[in-house]
């Protein structure tokens, strides 16, 4: 009976040493890992998601209210500045400015006849002063009498008073053909305000009224875009916009078109973001789009933002307690494994990080993280064969 219960007791004994030998040879023997070997010419790119915008879009319309009598544009018309793209009704304005020009031509007639009064004005003050002078040389002589010389003075001031009534009537004739001027050219302005212009050269994105609709004052009959203005705007991760500047190269991929790959640049990095979402808004403008083009469309960008001519770059799944700047790695190192907290700097689209101090020399950093990781323990590379 003794030995029956001895021999299970035994078996399992020397199972558990069995176990415990392999355990031990597991965990001491040389862990075999996969290390990072250094990249050359690797682009760094930051991505972001936008639509395709225009910089100048335009809602056009007349400036004053009334019948839209005729349209000379369409969706998807290409205008030239100064084209005539619309008109309202004008015979209420025509007329009024018909009877504008007789207010001028009523004013000029005014004014001539004021400047007439005045030469003739004149003319008369003349000849009084010149009586006046020849009567006071008599009187001199005594060949006239006081009183005939007098009244002689008293006629010259009489003239010289009508000269300057004369004068006066010519400045308010002036004045009030300065008036009637004005008021013309008034009114000639409201008749060309019936006339709606393209502003620059541009496409017609949509009519939004047709003819006979009566339209208020500023209301929208067009919307304008000016083609060479169209470009990308995008949103890009706070987190990632750090390296952005202008002018940097960058490729575009649009919806419509996804197999093909455009090219642009940077143009302008917005200097308010969003506050929700944490995004920088920037613009790219495109080299080589099509012409075609359609506001709205989805696009996503790529900016290159560095070019790496040799780096050390490791996965971020190989990372731990990654803050954006700081993380920790594993090394081997003279044929051991050891745990380092490094600096990085770019980050890949890939998920790939760039390693720029923290390791000794001869460090080789893993490129995954397999179990059984420790500290001194022993680690081959795989891939290479052990001396």
């Amino acid at each position: 009976m003794r030995k029956r219960l001895l021999r299970p007791l035994f078996l399992l004994a020397l199972l558990g040493g069995a176990g415990a030998a392999l355990f031990h040879f597991l965990s001491t023997r040389p862990l075999r890992v996969e290390v990072v070997q250094p990249s050359e010419s690797v682009t760094v790119e930051v991505f972001g998601l936008g639509t395709v915008e225009a910089r100048v879009l335009s809602q056009v319309g007349f400036e004053l209210g009334g019948t839209l009598a005729e349209l000379f544009a369409d969706h998807g018309d290409r205008v030239t500045a100064g084209k005539v793209m619309a008109r309202l009704r004008t015979p209420e304005q025509e007329a009024r400015l018909a009877r504008a020009a007789a207010g001028v031509a009523r004013a000029q007639a005014t004014l001539a006849k004021a400047r007439a009064l005045l030469n003739r004005g004149r003319a008369v003050l003349a000849r009084a002063r010149e009586t006046h002078r020849r009567k006071r040389a008599l009187l001199a002589r005594k060949a006239i009498s006081v009183d005939s010389a007098e009244q002689a003075q008293m006629q010259e001031a009489v003239a010289a008073a009508e000269v300057e009534v004369a004068r006066s009537e010519v400045e308010v004739a002036r004045a009030a053909l300065e008036d009637a001027e004005a008021q013309y050219r008034y009114e000639k302005t409201l008749l060309e305000q019936h006339t709606l212009e393209a502003p620059y050269d541009a496409i017609v994105v949509a009519r939004h009224r047709e003819a006979g609709t009566v339209l208020r004052a500023g209301e929208s009959l067009f919307t304008l875009v000016a083609p060479e203005s169209v470009w990308i705007r995008a949103y890009v991760d706070e987190a990632r916009a750090g390296p952005l500047r202008v002018g940097q190269p960058a490729r575009i991929r649009l919806r419509s078109l996804p197999e093909k790959t455009f090219h642009g640049r940077l143009a302008r990095i917005d200097i308010e973001g969003d506050r929700v979402s944490e995004e920088r808004r920037i613009h790219i403008t495109c080299e080589d789009c099509p012409r075609r083009f359609h506001l709205g469309e989805q696009a996503e960008v790529f900016v290159t933002v560095a070019r790496l001519e040799r780096a050390l770059l490791v996965p971020e799944i190989a990372v731990s307690g990654y803050d954006g700047v700081h993380g920790t790695v594993w090394t081997v190192e003279d044929g051991v494994l050891r745990s380092r907290a490094v600096t990085f700097g770019h980050r890949t689209l890939d998920a790939r990080l760039k390693i720029v101090a923290g390791l000794p020399p001869g460090a080789r950093v893993l490129a995954t993280l397999p179990s059984g990781l420790r500290e001194g323990r022993a680690a081959t590379v795989r891939g290479e064969r052990t001396p």
